[in-house]
């Protein structure tokens, strides 16, 4: 089988760099450009001394003409600038875009929440919010796919198998999220110059971060009606990961082991999804340097709320992983191509 070659664009990021430490690892994938903009002539070994590889092209700046010597873009660039790529794209290529111009179904609401005009409103259309234990096999029809938020993944893995089997009460879910500070970019320390990163805990985006949009959006679809939630995402002093509690009202008639139930039978064959025993407590730790999503209902004093916690590694699970999860699912490789071992528990 031929292999697909690829583009990397934005390949020195935090998140780009991860895409390439599994891209390499890939039977069927042979990369053809890495591009960025500040770095163009230097080797990606300079972000990641692991990327020593001598097969590994030097950083370019991203020309359209390389668009017909590949077949498949990935795009983890600064919001905007995979719309203008996507206006480019050639009948042969696919667009896997890790930022988010393509995660909301409607331009206005892009412009909303990222104070952005969309650039390429007629390939929304064109394109799927592909979070891969939901979506699955359905990126096959689409020649762009928006890979979720880090924050999102975290959250909307435990919650629509919940939603879908209206086990939950919809009106009043608080969700409770901390990250590392890779989430922000290399530019997080100019950011947050003013904060100690390394010992400080910050609140951040209280009820207007951008990923309620997504949140809000995809809960709505799954539930066919309106979703209320409250999403508080939190700085820690640790370089990646995610947890999230995600704090939730049973409807009658449902008992905490009916949710464990709900979430194992659905994501029974989701194999980087594993849902632990109830009252298991879980670390960021855990999930580091893999594509997992670990997930624990929790007990609490009430017999009628619960407690679920939910942890993933930003960069991967909640990134580099996923989209490769989706490239997998594209083009019919099996779903665990690209990932070695470490990737795994």
């Amino acid at each position: 089988m031929r292999k697909l070659d690829v583009l990397v664009a934005g390949s020195t990021g935090y998140i780009g760099v991860q895409l390439i430490k599994i891209l390499i690892k890939h039977k069927n994938v042979n990369i053809k450009f890495l591009c960025g903009k500040s770095s163009i002539g230097k080797k990606i070994s300079y972000f990641d001394k692991s990327l020593n590889s001598k097969k590994l092209p030097k950083i370019t700046k991203f020309d359209k003409e390389y668009l017909v010597d590949v077949d498949l873009v990935f795009t983890a660039l600064p919001n905007g600038e995979a719309q203008e790529i996507s206006k480019l794209l050639l009948s042969k290529n696919t667009l896997i875009d890790l930022a988010a111009d393509f995660r909301l179904n409607k331009a206005t609401e892009y412009l909303k929440w990222y104070k952005i005009k969309h650039k390429a409103k007629y390939n929304i259309k064109e394109s799927i919010y592909a979070l891969p234990e939901i979506i699955g096999s359905k990126v096959k029809k689409y020649k762009i796919i928006g890979c979720p938020g880090c924050y999102p993944t975290s959250i909307l893995l435990p919650l629509i198998p919940l939603i879908k089997k209206r086990s939950i009460q919809s009106n009043n879910i608080i969700i409770d999220s901390k990250s590392g500070y890779s989430g922000a970019g290399r530019g997080v320390h100019k950011k947050y110059k003013n904060k100690n990163l390394y010992e400080s805990l910050s609140a951040y985006g209280v009820g207007f971060h951008r990923h309620n949009s997504e949140i809000d959006q995809e809960l709505k679809i799954h539930a066919n009606s309106k979703v209320n939630f409250t999403f508080t995402p939190h700085l820690t002093p640790m370089f990646r990961g995610i947890l999230s509690s995600i704090y939730l009202d049973l409807k009658s008639g449902f008992t905490i082991s009916n949710i464990q139930k709900i979430l194992k039978k659905f994501h029974n064959k989701n194999k980087f999804v594993k849902i632990l025993p109830i009252d298991s407590l879980l670390s960021t730790n855990d999930v580091i340097n893999t594509n997992n999503c670990l997930i624990s209902v929790c007990n609490t004093k009430f017999k009628n709320k619960i407690i679920i916690l939910s942890v993933i590694d930003n960069l991967i699970k909640g990134g580099a992983g996923q989209a490769v999860q989706n490239m997998n699912a594209k083009y019919n490789f099996k779903y665990y191509e690209g990932f070695r071992w470490e990737y795994w528990f």
